[in-house]
């Protein structure tokens, strides 16, 4: 997919991406505490189906369920070396998923151990780890690349640096966000915008984060500085935990869908659904669009 065709994509109408994956995924049996990735991969039927429920939903964009499988996420279960069968193979479950009727985004994420000063990782490790998994990603045939639940503008900035060293795809940055706008690790989601924005990044905005109803004033601020699409994909309210740590979500997909139209009023071109989201609410976004 050229930067050309990602912008006729948007300018033809609000761009509808999918819902939460890992939630979801427990929820049709994966155990806590395992590799997401290496579940989904080998539950090839399960991943599938959830995927293809999004597109029969309305989404335009589904993400590949490669979203820890760099070689730190995989470390953590002694599955780095299998970063290359992993991502290569969750991007190929993914096009069979979409059948040609939606695009596929590798999904990329922090990992999780901040940049120096503020933590040990190194910028030119970062590089290196993001760029490993982005080659694998690209030559697995993803159409584009998103980047979600990022932490830092200089983590958005390493991972488009490195997306760019690789291919020319179209590449989507969304950060988690305080309601107040602000980011986990200092700046706020208007410094963001501009500066990944002059970096190249063909839409940014935010994800997981809280419910939609709390994000209308920050997307207008996005949109008050953004020259790129503005990208809004929160959760279903803020989760309550039951007593076998199961996260429970209070938006209904009627509610979700309503908070959401004020989120495109305010300017959001590209939305979607994060923590405690599923097809019922993709199909919800639809109707409302």
């Amino acid at each position: 997919m050229t930067q050309s065709d990602f912008s006729a994509l948007v300018e033809r109408g609000v761009v509808l991406l999918d819902g939460a994956t890992g939630s979801q995924l427990r929820a049709k049996g994966m155990p806590v505490g395992v590799s997401t990735e290496l579940w989904a991969y080998e539950h090839p039927e399960v991943i599938v189906a959830l995927q293809r429920a999004y597109v029969d939903a309305g989404s335009d964009i589904i993400y590949a369920p490669t979203f820890s499988a760099n070689r730190v996420g995989l470390g953590l279960h002694s599955l780095e070396h299998r970063l290359a069968e992993l991502n290569a193979g969750l991007v190929k479950l993914s096009k069979q998923a979409a059948g040609g009727r939606a695009l596929v985004a590798g999904d990329f994420t922090t990992t999780g151990k901040p940049l120096e000063p503020i933590g040990p990782m190194s910028y030119q490790a970062l590089l290196d780890i993001y760029r490993e998994q982005i080659e694998v990603v690209v030559a697995a045939g993803a159409d584009l690349l998103g980047a979600e639940t990022m932490l830092t503008v200089d983590e958005c900035a390493c991972f488009v640096e490195a997306a760019r060293s690789v291919c020319d795809l179209p590449v989507m940055c969304t950060l988690t966000i305080e309601a107040d706008g602000h980011l986990l690790f200092g700046g706020n989601v208007v410094e963001a915008v501009e500066t990944l924005q002059a970096l190249g990044v063909s839409a940014v905005g935010l994800n997981c984060s809280v419910g939609p109803d709390q994000l209308a004033a920050v997307v207008a601020s996005m949109k008050a500085v953004a020259a790129v699409p503005v990208i809004a994909k929160p959760n279903a309210g803020m989760p309550v935990m039951d007593e076998q740590g199961q996260a429970h979500y209070s938006m209904t997909p009627a509610r979700f869908a309503g908070s959401m139209k004020r989120l495109v009023d305010a300017g959001a071109r590209i939305i979607g659904g994060c923590c405690g989201t599923g097809p019922e609410y993709i199909a919800a976004l639809k109707g409302m669009l």
